[in-house]
């Protein structure tokens, strides 16, 4: 099983939405809701992260 370390994303705003990422597992990168660690992670590949991310900062 994949161990992930989360950190909260620098896109949260620490009271409300809080959103975790994890980037330690080649190629993967794991989202999860901080309220709820023992809830579902969504996993992506790194280039389909990338692609998501590059739209959301245009």
């Amino acid at each position: 099983m994949t161990t992930f370390v989360f950190r909260k994303s620098s896109y949260s705003n620490g009271q409300e939405e809080c959103v975790e990422v994890a980037t330690n597992v080649a190629g993967t990168v794991a989202i999860r809701d901080s309220k709820n660690s023992d809830g579902p992670i969504l996993r992506f590949t790194s280039a389909a992260w990338a692609a998501f991310h590059a739209k959301l900062i245009k």
